[in-house]
């Protein structure tokens, strides 16, 4: 074990060090990083791509466009008649002799066909293996004929950690709001009526970890929990102040089971006319 994080006296955090860092939080994955203007293309002509600034992440490795500034591609001709989709990509490369890394735009040139062009094969590497050479599919630029057609953006923006802060209150408050649902199963016992008590108010509020259960947010959904030692059909439930019972087709006496979902809603009834 060796520290990656702390001052030892001599450089020595390396670059596959840090590409595990990323991947660790960022993925493994290709991904456009919040920033700048996140790598948006612009075709300038037929012959020129313009990538706006940003940052991505391909395999842990980070790579940039300064903001305020843009890359220019230069791309090749589409042929009169011919349909052909090429791939831009940023293509890691590490020189054997000096161990330099550098991230480049490359054009990789699909094959000119009459209809349905396929995307170009691209260089697969594993960067933590010590691959020299690792592509990562950006854009497709499909033509037909002498003409671009589409720029197709091919990786996510991926969220930064203010946003899913937010989107993660958002969806929590959404589930305060959403129905809630304990399943249970009981033996309550009968005494000679139709109906047997199952739950109370108080026992709502105890199970969801809540305080403002009524019975028009709240009841339960029964069923016969076993119909081969007793014939009963549940034919529902009803609320007699603050105690739910459990409603039967017959008088039923002793111990018997019933199963089913006892439900929660903060939102409260809809009122239907």
């Amino acid at each position: 074990m060796e520290i990656v994080s702390g001052r030892t006296g001599s450089p020595h955090v390396t670059s596959q060090q840090f590409r595990q860092l990323v991947e660790g939080t960022v993925g493994q994955e290709s991904y456009i990083l919040t920033s700048g203007e996140n790598l948006e293309p612009e075709l300038a002509s037929n012959n020129i791509l313009k990538i706006r600034s940003g940052m991505m992440s391909h395999h842990g490795n980070i790579s940039s466009i300064k903001i305020g500034t843009y890359d220019e591609v230069e791309l090749t001709n589409g042929s009169q008649g011919m349909k052909r989709i090429d791939l831009v990509v940023n293509r890691y490369t590490r020189n054997t002799e000096t161990n330099v890394e550098a991230n480049n735009w490359v054009v990789i040139t699909g094959t000119p066909v009459a209809s349905d062009p396929a995307v170009p094969a691209y260089t697969v590497g594993n960067l933590q293996e010590g691959d020299l050479t690792d592509d990562c599919p950006v854009f497709e630029v499909h033509y037909d004929g002498l003409n671009v057609t589409e720029v197709k953006k091919l990786l996510d923006v991926a969220d930064n950690m203010g946003k899913m802060k937010t989107e993660l209150a958002e969806l929590n408050g959404n589930y305060a709001n959403n129905v809630r649902f304990i399943f249970f199963t009981m033996t309550p016992y009968g005494s000679g009526n139709s109906s047997a008590l199952i739950t109370t108010i108080a026992k709502i509020n105890s199970l969801f970890g809540i305080t403002d259960a009524t019975p028009q947010n709240s009841g339960a959904v029964i069923m016969n929990g076993d119909g081969n030692a007793d014939s009963l059909h549940a034919e529902g439930v009803t609320w007699q102040g603050e105690n739910l019972y459990a409603v039967f087709n017959k008088n039923v006496n002793g111990r018997f089971r019933i199963t089913g979902l006892f439900y929660y809603s903060p939102a409260g009834a809809i009122t239907l006319s």
